[in-house]
């Protein structure tokens, strides 16, 4: 290998020409040649005996050179970069400019860290909730308690909001019934909204024994076979059921909890609650600490580097989602969206992530953070005893250098954050903002959950470094 040019170029680039030379490549070309020579057939020879030089007098001198050049390059772009000093943040753009039978010379232009600076970042003013927990809070948080210990009994009047509705009923589009659209003696909790919207509220005012068509324009988000579309329940009710609930003192405390009185319960289930909003508060925190420090930031991001960035958090989150079963590309349909949409939005996520980094090594070059052995070894224990793993094998998976990185960042995290002046956000919205959390994230798993038993339904009938990784990727790529 040897380094014909490093040229910088503009965007946090260097443009590298490398060229490989003949006793190098026909090495390359002797090992595509074993591989490949199992499958070859030429007349006149048995299939796997022909000789590498009736290949090339047979098909062309230049039959090996594309697979040979897939399998020389890779040592030769990692010898290049550790000779040119160059660490790279992103894959690299590859372009073959030569080629013979004395070798080959390719250009690999390959993104790097920016140049960065950053001023002003302690003492930043960041909105900070204060935590606040009423009695209504803790009455709310008895409700599920009640519930639970509530018991249900047959009523001879109407419907109202709260009552189970056991029901027989059958849904048409077009006077024809649909899939999914029949069940019997179904409990159904009116005011659940856990039927199509509108279904419940008709429901509401039925008797026992009363029959009732139902007419219902399903959601446009709903699932395709009919989204959007105007259908008619037939439903019958069985029996109407209203919710007893118990004497709420403390013989209620002593049979839902562990303790023995009504006041030492509500006591825990307020410090509970206390805690969870405190934690809550503590993450909106930290995150708008790290919104603010990223504005502090003067640097020009590479797009290259984001795009890295979005790909590998796509390929993390693809391999969660196959970790539960589900393959990836099933997973995208079962949402309505492409790997391209997927991509798209990752890449907001990307560039957040990427700049909080630059971020927080900009302030730690800096403040001069170091990050000491003992630091390090503190931190492989830590990590060995969260995942209940040898300590070895924990070093052979997490390299030291990137310790220290993960370590320095946070030091200089936890710099920037107890240097912050928390300015007071009002414990209502804090609850407000939670509580729209929970059932937005409870709609969004009703509306997974709903898609992804359709999809399996329907199946039953029917981080390595970029320089690494860009030889894997271009024969990924190739294979395909």
């Amino acid at each position: 290998m040897n380094i014909k040019s490093n040229e910088k170029k503009e965007n946090s680039a260097y443009e590298l020409v490398i060229e490989v030379g003949a006793a190098e490549f026909q090495a390359a070309i002797d090992k595509v040649y074993n591989r490949q020579k199992k499958s070859i057939s030429i007349p006149g020879f048995r299939k796997g005996k022909v000789p590498r030089r009736m290949v090339e007098k047979f098909y062309g001198e230049s039959v090996f050179y594309e697979d040979a050049i897939s399998e020389a390059y890779p040592d030769a772009y990692e010898a290049a970069l550790k000779e040119a000093g160059i660490d790279p943040v992103a894959y690299p753009q590859l372009e073959v400019l030569e080629v013979g039978k004395d070798g080959f010379t390719f250009k690999a232009t390959v993104t790097v860290r920016p140049e960065t600076s950053i001023k002003d970042y302690k003492g930043l003013s960041v909105p900070k909730t204060e935590v606040k927990v009423t009695d209504a809070d803790v009455e709310n948080e008895l409700k599920p308690y009640i519930d639970r210990a509530s018991r249900l009994v047959s009523v001879e009047r109407k419907a109202k909001k709260g009552d189970i509705a056991v029901i027989d009923f059958e849904g048409f589009k077009d006077g024809v019934p649909f899939d999914g659209g029949k069940g019997e003696n179904y409990s159904l909790e009116l005011g659940s909204g856990s039927f199509v919207p509108g279904f419940e509220d008709q429901v509401v005012g039925m008797k026992a024994g009363e029959e009732k068509d139902i007419d219902i324009t399903f959601p446009e988000n709903y699932t395709p076979e009919l989204a959007g579309a105007a259908v008619v329940f037939k439903v019958k009710v069985n029996e109407v059921k209203e919710k007893e609930k118990p004497e709420v003192d403390d013989e209620f405390a002593k049979d839902v909890s562990d303790f023995d009185t009504l006041d030492e319960f509500k006591k825990d289930l307020g410090a509970k609650l206390a805690k969870r909003r405190q934690d809550q508060a503590d993450r909106d925190f930290e995150e708008a600490v790290t919104d603010a420090l990223i504005e502090k930031l003067e640097c020009d991001v590479p797009q290259a580097m984001v795009d890295y960035r979005a790909d590998k958090m796509l390929e993390d989150y693809a391999n969660q989602v196959q970790s539960q079963g589900i393959k990836f590309d099933q997973y995208l349909q079962m949402m309505g969206m492409s790997m391209d949409m997927m991509r798209e939005q990752a890449k907001t996520a990307a560039g957040r992530s990427v700049r909080r980094e630059l971020a927080l090594e900009a302030v730690a070059a800096a403040e001069k953070i170091e990050v000491t052995d003992a630091d390090v070894d503190a931190e492989y224990a830590r990590l060995a005893d969260q995942y209940k793993m040898e300590l070895d094998a924990v070093k052979a998976a997490v390299p030291a250098e990137d310790i220290k990185k993960d370590l320095a960042a946070r030091k200089a995290f936890d710099l920037v954050k107890d240097s912050a002046k928390p300015a007071k956000k009002t414990a209502k919205k804090a609850a407000k903002a939670e509580e729209k959390a929970e059932k937005d994230e409870a709609k969004e798993t009703k509306k997974t959950v709903k898609k992804a038993a359709k999809a399996a339904e329907k199946d039953a009938e029917g981080e390595e470094k970029p320089k690494k990784r860009a030889a894997k990727k271009k024969a990924e790529e190739k294979a395909e």
